[in-house]
């Protein structure tokens, strides 16, 4: 399975890195390939400056030792060994109309001290987040998130698109980070679901991104805006460095295995506001999205 997964992501980079160059038309992604001295690495992919993206990364990694004292009480385990492996997406366009995404999709192992897996799971999701909400982006990316959850559990898309309005939320703002669309996570072994199950549900999720995203991109990268549109773009960025820094788990997981810093702040965007006890005004399409963020929709 490990192997298998590691196989899958490292194809998946090469499919989603040559799509987003195509649509950009201009910048194309520098990668670095790096070790990580405690054992394994990764291969990083950052695209800065584009006629379409103004920074994204799409990066890969497959890492394994010993887990940190810290993790070890996270996960409830003593003198563990582990391996993880994934990929990871976070894509800012330059144009305001164009939302953010990110997404992911992970399989991690536990080992006790004679090297045998003591626990298996897979991970992951994908999700939207607009700076300007149009419904039709919304429906159009919950809709792809609904059918390739359908085709594998009737009660997949329901239950993974609440969590996702769940874990994406910053509760110190009482708002979600974006409109949302799936997560989920300790994905393991049951009797309705084997690993190879799980397997075939993550990637067909990891191969349904660019169907998700792409389209979206196409309709809104040209169309025009305006000085105040960029600057509540970075004010809504904002907002996303603080899920990233405060809440998000995939962040501290990497911050405590020594990840490459680099790689684990990629999601990052470049250029971001904070303007102090900013309010969007009433009746605006600012105020739309919030409404929105803040009473999470139904889209499909």
């Amino acid at each position: 399975m490990k192997k298998e997964f590691v196989t899958y992501i490292r194809t998946l980079q090469n499919t989603i890195t040559s799509a987003l160059e195509e649509v950009d038309g201009k910048a194309k992604f520098k990668e670095d390939v790096w070790k990580r001295p405690e054992g394994g690495g990764g291969r990083s992919r950052v695209i800065e400056n584009g006629t379409v993206f103004e920074k994204g990364g799409v990066n890969i990694s497959e890492v394994h030792g010993t887990l940190p004292e810290s993790m070890q009480q996270y996960f409830g385990v003593n003198d563990a060994n582990f391996f993880a492996c994934g990929l990871s997406l976070v894509l800012h366009p330059k144009n305001p109309m164009v939302p953010t995404v990110h997404a992911n999709w992970r399989y991690f192992e536990l080992y006790d001290a004679n090297g045998a897996i003591v626990d298996q799971w897979f991970g992951g999701g994908q999700d939207l987040t607009p700076y300007y909400l149009f419904d039709a982006d919304a429906i159009h990316f919950h809709s792809t998130c609904k059918k390739v959850c359908d085709a594998h559990h009737p009660e997949f898309y329901t239950k993974y698109k609440k969590r996702c309005d769940s874990y994406f939320y910053n509760a110190h703002r009482e708002e979600g980070r974006g409109v949302g669309g799936l997560f989920f996570d300790y994905c393991k072994e049951t009797d309705a679901m084997s690993m190879q199950d799980w397997y075939n549900f993550v990637t067909d999720v990891g191969n349904s991104f660019l169907e998700a995203y792409l389209p979206i991109v196409v309709a809104r990268k040209d169309l025009n805006y305006t000085k105040r549109n960029r600057q509540w773009q970075e004010i809504r960025r904002g907002r996303y460095v603080e899920f990233n820094l405060v809440h998000d788990k995939g962040t501290l997981f990497g911050l405590k295995t020594n990840g490459r810093i680099e790689s684990i702040l990629m999601s990052l965007p470049p250029v971001v506001q904070w303007k102090y006890d900013h309010h969007p005004k009433s009746g605006s399409e600012e105020e739309k999205l919030i409404e929105v963020l803040k009473n999470p929709k139904d889209w499909v």
